[in-house]
């Protein structure tokens, strides 16, 4: 049985019917509630045209429909939609919350500097709630790719503002490290990469933030994985005795500069600790990486005092998570 306009949400009438002119004239606030919020406004029509607006945004059929609907319509109506998703701060985070609603605003995006203008406010409103949310964080991301540069410029101000709390937050981290590593303005990257480095040892002791930590340094910028050598000094061996935490310090293993750094403290440690971090789980990788490496780079002076170190407690090491490094010391007997 073919499918009326009436229970499609993607037909032509039904769109027409969800963006028929609304006058948001002076004295007339537009509030468009939500499905499920209480209405402020009487208006039968507005609740029936958010509600028209709400399903086709949020429908899990009809992605292809959308878009080809989008390409059809002329800028007045296009204006008029956003108008109608962005007039009320709930209203458009129901919206963007949802993953349908999110693909769909990412869509009508960078159309045209009208209907930005208008999404671009509804973001900043909400930013914070919006950028560290499940799937309305890809709206925030997609927004600082297409919107214009003064828009930009003060997106990323909101983001330096708020860049430790996102970077704590489960998905805030996943906006911020593709935000950093698609910044196109040098400057604004930098700072989000001095913020980063400068606060390295608290972002990496936490369960979200330590992977913001590991995504910077993955990005191989010298000054940036150098200020977190700097900010981790004195803390690579506590860190490598946790998951996350050995992580970060393998990666700053990966360039000459912080892994001396690293190395520096392995061999400074008390043979004790050095042989318990050698036994540990985690804290094992970071010491066989640190031989690998130093042994790699022709670190001769690291590298023999590493083994010289270790070789007087490897049989402490044969039955447990260290067994690795001494099978590596034996080789190089």
């Amino acid at each position: 049985m073919a499918m009326t306009d009436n229970n499609n949400p993607f037909s032509m009438s039904t769109m027409s019917d969800a963006l028929q002119h609304i006058p948001f004239s002076k004295g007339v606030s537009g509030y468009i509630p939500p499905p499920g919020f209480a209405p402020r406004s009487s208006s039968a029509v507005a609740d029936t045209r958010s509600n028209s607006l709400f399903n086709v945004m949020t429908s899990g059929k009809g992605l292809a429909q959308f878009k080809d609907i989008i390409s059809k319509s002329d800028r007045k109506e296009l204006q008029l939609m956003a108008s109608l998703l962005t007039s009320d701060s709930d209203y458009f985070m129901e919206v963007v919350r949802n993953i349908n609603g999110s693909r769909r605003v990412q869509k009508l995006l960078g159309i045209s500097d009208d209907v930005d203008a208008l999404f671009y406010a509804a973001i900043l409103r909400r930013f914070y709630h919006i950028i560290t949310d499940k799937y309305a964080t890809y709206v925030a991301i997609r927004a600082m790719l297409v919107f214009d540069q003064k828009k930009q410029y003060v997106m990323y101000e909101h983001l330096l503002h708020h860049a430790l709390d996102i970077a704590r937050n489960q998905y805030g981290c996943i906006a911020l490290n593709e935000v950093i590593t698609d910044a196109d303005d040098p400057f604004y990257r930098n700072l989000l990469l001095d913020v980063v480095a400068r606060n390295a040892l608290y972002l990496s002791n936490d369960p979200s933030g330590n992977f913001v930590v590991q995504h910077v340094l993955a990005l191989y910028d010298l000054r940036c994985t150098h200020n977190v050598g700097v900010s981790l000094h004195g803390h690579c061996v506590d860190l490598s005795f946790k998951k996350y935490g050995s992580y970060i310090v393998e990666k700053l293993l990966d360039t000459e500069e912080s892994m001396a750094v690293v190395v520096v403290e392995l061999l400074e440690c008390e043979r004790g600790r050095l042989t318990r971090l050698a036994r540990n789980e985690f804290g094992s990788f970071v010491v066989v990486k640190a031989l690998k490496i130093t042994q790699g780079m022709n670190r001769v002076d690291l590298f023999r005092g590493l083994v010289q170190k270790l070789m007087p407690v490897r049989h402490l090491l044969v039955r447990s998570h260290g067994s690795n490094i001494v099978n590596f010391l034996e080789s190089t007997i």
